[in-house]
């Protein structure tokens, strides 16, 4: 399972989505680069495969970040980018 991760301007929660697949989850990231690099204020509907019934929209000029993570057996595995002391 891959996890679609999502940072929102002036929220410290971020929002999430997942895929089964690898490519399914590098195609999402690269669709909300795209849509993050035309500089227009988009909407952007998101369902998760592992919570089907899971939906959230965003507007884009709202991303502040994007990551995408493979989720592992670890219940205490750190986000992508992020190391602990």
């Amino acid at each position: 399972m891959y996890t679609v991760e999502l940072t929102l301007k002036g929220s410290p929660m971020a929002v999430s989505v997942q895929r089964k697949e690898k490519e399914d989850a590098e195609k999402l990231y690269q669709s909300i680069v795209d849509m993050l690099q035309s500089g227009s204020a988009k909407l952007v509907e998101l369902t998760c495969e592992k919570q089907e019934d899971k939906k959230l929209t965003v507007l884009t000029t709202e991303i502040s970040a994007i990551q995408v993570s493979e989720k592992t057996g670890s219940a205490s595995m750190a986000n992508v980018g992020f190391g602990r002391s």
